[in-house]
């Protein structure tokens, strides 16, 4: 005799807890990036030189 498996139709609640708390620790460190002087800079440049090219 078989024994009956049950199919994983999608994450359990604890599965659920740390795919959030994953995605809102690389939210986070993708915010301090993208607002870090560093990248500001950069973006500011970036859209200095398209709008120059643009003119």
């Amino acid at each position: 005799m078989q024994a009956k498996t049950r199919a994983d139709a999608g994450m359990s609640t604890a599965e659920y807890a740390v795919g959030t708390i994953a995605a809102c620790a690389f939210a986070a460190l993708l915010w301090k990036v993208v607002t870090s002087a560093e990248v500001r800079s950069m973006l500011a440049a970036l859209i200095q030189k398209a709008l120059k090219l643009a003119a």
